[in-house]
C-alpha cells in the first residue's frame, strides 16, 4: 500500500542518516553497520528482529552475520529466539570469541552471560506475520542488510533475518552464512544478500560477486546483475547490495521490488520498486 511504502521510506531514510553520521564523524564502518541493522531490527516493517516472521511452531528464529574487510573477521548467530538485536550478538561473537558462529541455545547463553539484551517472546508478536503463517504463505517483507565503508577504507557488511514464514524449526538460510549472505574483501567489495537461502548458500552468492569483480575485472554492478540473472534462470529470487573499495555502490535484484538506499557526502537515494 502507499501508506506502507511511505513508512518503509521514512524508516530507511532515518536509518541511513543516523548511520552516515557515524562515518561523517570519523567512526568505523563496523559501528555504522551495527547501528543501521539494529535500527531495522527494531522496526516491525522488516523481517528481522522485532518484525521477524513465524516458524511452523508459531515462534521466531532469527539469524544474523557481520563481516569486516579488516583481516576478514566475521561473526554470526542462527536460530536465536530471544535476542533483541541478533546483529549485536553476531558482533560480539566476532570481537570477543575465537569463533565465527553460534547457534540456538548456545548463542542465547552467550547473550545471557554477556549482558546482550534479551526479551520475552511477546516482544516479537506480530498479528500480520501470524496471519501470513496461518495462510502458509511466504512473507516477502524481507531480510535487512547494510554495507558501509569508512575513512580508513575498511568495508563492513551485516545481514539479519527472521527467515521464511512457516519454515521448519531449525532451518537456517543464507543470512548467517559467511560467503552466502554476507561477504567482504577490502580490496574487492562488500556484499549483503537476501533471497531463496538454499540457493544462495549453494552458489556462495555474496562471495561470488566479489570474485567476479576481483578476478574478472567487472564492475560491482556487472558482477551483481550477472549473478542475479543466473539465479533467476534456476528459479531463485533475491537481491544484493554491494559496495566496492572506492565507495561505489550497486543494487541488483530479480524481484519486482527491493527497498534500498545509498548515502554519501553529496547524495542520498532511496527506492523501493525497480523504477
Amino acid at each position: 500500500s502507499e501508506e506502507r511504502q511511505q513508512q518503509i521510506h521514512k524508516k530507511i531514510q532515518e536509518t541511513v542518516s543516523e548511520a552516515y553520521e557515524i562515518l561523517e564523524q570519523g567512526g568505523s564502518s563496523f559501528d555504522a553497520v551495527e547501528l543501521a541493522v539494529s535500527m531495522l531490527e527494531d522496526s516491525p516493517l522488516f523481517n528481522a528482529g522485532r518484525g521477524s516472521v513465524y516458524t511452523s511452531e508459531e515462534r521466531q528464529e532469527m539469524d544474523a552475520s557481520i563481516m569486516t574487510g579488516k583481516d576478514n573477521e566475521a561473526g554470526a548467530v542462527s536460530s536465536v529466539t530471544n535476542v533483541k538485536n541478533p546483529i549485536s550478538l553476531a558482533r560480539y561473537v566476532m570481537e570477543e570469541t575465537p569463533h565465527v558462529m553460534f547457534t540456538s541455545r548456545g548463542a542465547e547463553k552467550l547473550a545471557r552471560d554477556n549482558n546482550i539484551e534479551q526479551v520475552e517472546q511477546s516482544y516479537f508478536a506480530n498479528p500480520d506475520r501470524l496471519k501470513s503463517l496461518k495462510k502458509a504463505q511466504e512473507n516477502k517483507k524481507g531480510t535487512v542488510g547494510v554495507v558501509a565503508i569508512d575513512k580508513n577504507r575498511v568495508i563492513t557488511a551485516g545481514t539479519s533475518t527472521g527467515g521464511m514464514t512457516n519454515k521448519a524449526p531449525g532451518r537456517v538460510g543464507d543470512s548467517p552464512i559467511i560467503g552466502a549472505g554476507t561477504w567482504v574483501e577490502n580490496n574487492s567489495c562488500g556484499v549483503s544478500a537476501t533471497g531463496h537461502g538454499e540457493y544462495f548458500i549453494r552458489f556462495s552468492v555474496a562471495k561470488e560477486i566479489c570474485v567476479k569483480a576481483r578476478y574478472q575485472n567487472k564492475s560491482i554492478q556487472q558482477a551483481s546483475t550477472e549473478v542475479m540473472n543466473q539465479l533467476k534462470e534456476i528459479g531463485a529470487d533475491g537481491g544484493v547490495i554491494v559496495m566496492d573499495s572506492q565507495g561505489n555502490y550497486a543494487f541488483a535484484f530479480n524481484t519486482p521490488a527491493m527497498a534500498r538506499a545509498y548515502k554519501d557526502a553529496s547524495s542520498e537515494l532511496i527506492k523501493i520498486y525497480k523504477n
